[in-house]
Order: C-alpha cells, then structure tokens, then sequence
C-alpha cells in the first residue's frame, strides 16, 4: 500500500471509531489489564550501531560531527566519511548467529512477561519487514525479518510483543553531516539519511526544528503499517514528539492504533515521554530514571544493564543484577511498570554479561515473583532514609540502600515486604505496621520469608512490626517478606 491510500486507510479508520483523534476520545482509552499485572519487561537496543560497537547507539549522529570521538575513531578505523559512511556498516551486520528462539527462552527464564525490540531507531533503519523503504533488514542486512521472527518466538513462550519506533528524530538526526564532505550529501542515499534538517551546532534549536508535512505523513504511515504488520500490544515513542508540528498526527494515530486493536478483541497501550500525550490518553514513560513517590496512574520506567549506553558497545559500563532488582521492586511499589533493556551483538548473540544479569534477575523472580506480578501498591511505597532522585537520567544517582529500607506491594491480604538490604543479625523493625499506625489497623497474623521453608518470630508493637529471623542471609540481593494480615 502506498503512502496516500495508507493516509485514507487511516482516515477512514478513525472515521468508523469508537476513538476519534481528539484528546477527549483518546483519553477514554484504558490501561490494559496485563499490563498492570506484568509489571517487568525486556527492552532491546539492536541495529547497525552494533557493528561499529563504539561510543554508544547514537555513533550514527555524532560520526559526521566534526573532531567528535566517534568521528576521529571512524576516520582512523575505516577511513574518511566521503568514501566509508554509515550505510556502509549495512552489509556487515548479519545476524548471522540470530536465534530468536533462543532470546525467547532466556527473556521468559528472566522473568519477563513483554518483549519490545526498537523497530526503527534514529538511524532510519527499520528492523523488520516495510513495503514504505527499502532500508530494512529484509531487503538488506540481515535480510531477514527480525521483528517478526522475535514475535513468533516470544509468543510461543506466552510473551507479549511490544515494539518502540524512535523514527520521529530521523528529521534531523543526520543533520551534522551537512557541514561535512560526506555520503549524508549524496542524493543517491536520501532515502536513507533523510531530511537531516536544521542547524547543528545549537541543540536548544531541535525543538523550534518543526518537521514539514511530508515527513509527518511519512512517520504516521511507518507506525500504521508497524501496528497492522505486528499486532505489538503497546508501541513506545521517544522524546522528541512532543514538538508542536507532531500533535495531529499523535493524535491520528493513537485514534487509528486504539481502533485497529478494538477491532483485533486487545488490549494496548501507547508509551510516551513527557506531555507528547495529553495526560490520560497513553502511559507515561521515564527514560532511565525513576518516580519520588505512588503515582495514581501506571507509569513505565526504562532503563538499560549498561550505564553508558543502550545498544552494544565493546567495554559497556554495566550495572549489577542487585542494583536493578532493587530499582524493579522501587517502580513496582510506586504504582509502575519496569523496562530493562539489553544490546545484542551485530551477529545476533546476546554478549555474555547481558545473560548473566538476566540469569540472575529470573533466579531471584524465581522465588520473589508473587511479590512483583498482579499486585499493587500499598498504601504507602515504603520506608527508610534513601531518597530516590525524581525524573530522568538520574538511574545511576541514587546511594545504595541501607538495611532499614524497605519498599511494599499488596495483594488481597497480603502485604510484601522489601528488605532491600538484609540485616546480618536477621532482626528488623518495620515502623509502617505498627500498632496503631495512622493508614493501618490490621493484625498481622503471620510472616514468611518467600523461599524459606522457617517462618520468623514476629511481635507486632506500637513502635514497629518487630522480626526475627535466625536466618543468615549472605546475598546482596533484596530479601521478600510475606505478611498476611486480617
């Protein structure tokens, strides 16, 4: 289907409804049921920036930028920009070791309930199959359809897809290789690096930078066509749609997105940073980053194993499978969902680090799940003295959790208990199930340490829930009560 007859599609689907594309419409859509229940997530980083592996995903922007640090390491290892572009990674990336079974089996053994692969990222290279470019996987590359192979794999393994498309900042991604001698200036490849449009050296300047009619049109088809081809039962955007110019066509397509899935009998949701939605019309995202407090609305935390970056990197700057575990427990007891993202390798295999952290994020969900899915937050999210810094990038700015905080879930008469970092006498006062205290008049009629066949002593005073546990717990990881009340 070509892009006018998709932009009548499109029309035509709104048309029929039941959501039109007004914010009132859109904001009668509902947070799906699983997605309130699933509550953890693989994100993957995985492209032509993997072949490269330096720097971050972002190498093809800032290669054409002029003394850049990608840009001299690409000068040095494969020669100048007018003879060796970025386009010129395509046929190295293979995929040639690609097992989508395989990722299927160790994302379901992590623990997680949904799967989101980038379809397309900045770079314009879309990640599965498109009858709109011919910059795909399929018709280059790998050639072979990555996302609908992780689809078929994931939902053998009773996972859902989900798909994020970072097309919008295509407008301008590449627009550093203007003031260069580089192939982003030949015409012949356009189709590839696009309208790179706008100044380059003032980054304040990308928001007055308003995409022009044809590229809008362009990207709402992109996502229709991604949503038809795939069914993803939600679709993430990043940052930069919030610009003025994108706001019909935001709308449009959460109106043709919410249709075509009223149609198909599920449940879907749109994630999205900032104000780019209306507020009640998607779920809210925050990039890398975390909530200070309970939010009435889910929300959705991404972040990555690496602190340096979100694809594949020789010599990534990894997290510890601890740290992560505590900031999922963190999210879960704020009212949110957590998105942990992993970068593959350009032949397809999972670098080893990535699998250890995932192994043992499964190991302790293992135990600890019913702790984490289908449950809710309680009334409060928690106690201690570690303050969670609001908002994004701020994933690596927290201090370490001390052994008298503690983060909570519920579900029926049950309230979940995080120790986020255990006592080594196994004595522990939780002040917030006090006697007495102001939100909670419940008895505590048992404690269980979740994987622990002993249950501990428990006194229940107006000070605190008192515990004692002559359990020698020696793992760095957050231990899991299970307090089951009247």
């Amino acid at each position: 289907m070509n892009k006018q007859d998709y932009l009548k599609l499109i029309n035509e689907t709104i048309q029929k409804g039941p959501y039109t594309d007004s914010w009132e419409s859109l904001c009668e859509h509902t947070t799906p049921v699983w997605y309130q229940k699933a509550k953890f997530g693989i994100f993957i980083h995985w492209g032509i920036y993997s072949v490269p592996a330096f720097g971050n995903e972002w190498y093809p922007r800032y290669v054409y930028r002029k003394g850049s640090k990608e840009n001299l390491y690409h000068i040095k290892k494969y020669g100048p920009l007018d003879k060796f572009g970025y386009k010129d990674f395509i046929p190295m990336f293979k995929a040639e070791k690609f097992d989508p079974d395989e990722w299927a089996k160790l994302f379901k053994d992590a623990g997680a309930k949904f799967v989101m692969p980038v379809a397309e990222h900045h770079d314009g290279f879309q990640m599965y199959d498109s009858a709109l470019s011919d910059w795909n996987c399929v018709k280059m590359g790998p050639h072979k359809d990555i996302l609908g192979e992780i689809k078929k794999s994931i939902e053998k393994e009773n996972l859902q897809l989900c798909v994020s498309n970072h097309r919008a900042e295509h407008w301008w991604f590449y627009n550093f290789g203007r003031e260069i001698d580089c192939d982003v200036n030949d015409e012949k490849f356009d189709s590839f690096y696009g309208p790179a449009h706008g100044v380059t050296h003032n980054p304040g300047t990308l928001y007055d930078n308003q995409p022009d009619e044809a590229f809008l049109e362009d990207w709402l088809v992109r996502c229709c066509e991604l949503v038809d081809n795939y069914k993803p039962k939600s679709i993430y955007f990043d940052w930069w749609i919030q610009v003025s110019a994108f706001k019909p066509y935001l709308k449009k397509f959460a109106a043709y997105y919410y249709n075509r899935a009223k149609e198909w009998g599920v449940e879907v949701t749109i994630d999205a940073k900032f104000d780019a939605f209306v507020h009640g019309s998607c779920t809210k995202d925050v990039e890398r980053g975390q909530m200070a407090s309970i939010q009435p609305d889910l929300w959705q935390a991404d972040t990555s194993v690496a602190k340096n970056s979100w694809g594949y990197t020789i010599g990534n700057d990894y997290k510890s499978s601890a740290s992560i575990i505590c900031d999922l427990i963190d999210v879960v007891s704020k009212n949110g969902v957590f998105l942990l993202n992993i970068g593959p390798k350009p032949d397809g295999t999972i670098p080893t680090e990535d699998k250890k952290i995932l192994t043992e994020i499964g190991n302790w969900l293992r135990i600890n799940g019913e702790a984490i899915y289908n449950t809710r937050y309680w009334k409060v999210f928690g106690e201690g003295p570690t303050k969670i810094p609001e908002g994004m990038m701020t994933d690596t700015q927290r201090a370490q959790y001390t052994t008298e905080d503690v983060r909570f879930t519920s579900r029926a008469n049950y309230i979940y208990a995080f120790i986020m970092k255990w006592k080594e006498s196994g004595n522990l006062k939780i002040k917030s199930l006090r006697n007495n205290a102001p939100y909670f008049k419940s008895c505590v009629r048992d404690v269980e340490i979740l994987g622990d066949e002993v249950h501990p002593r428990f006194d229940q005073r107006d000070g605190a829930l008192e515990i004692y546990s002559d359990h020698p717990y020696v793992d760095d990881k957050p231990v899991v009560l299970k307090i089951t009340i009247d």
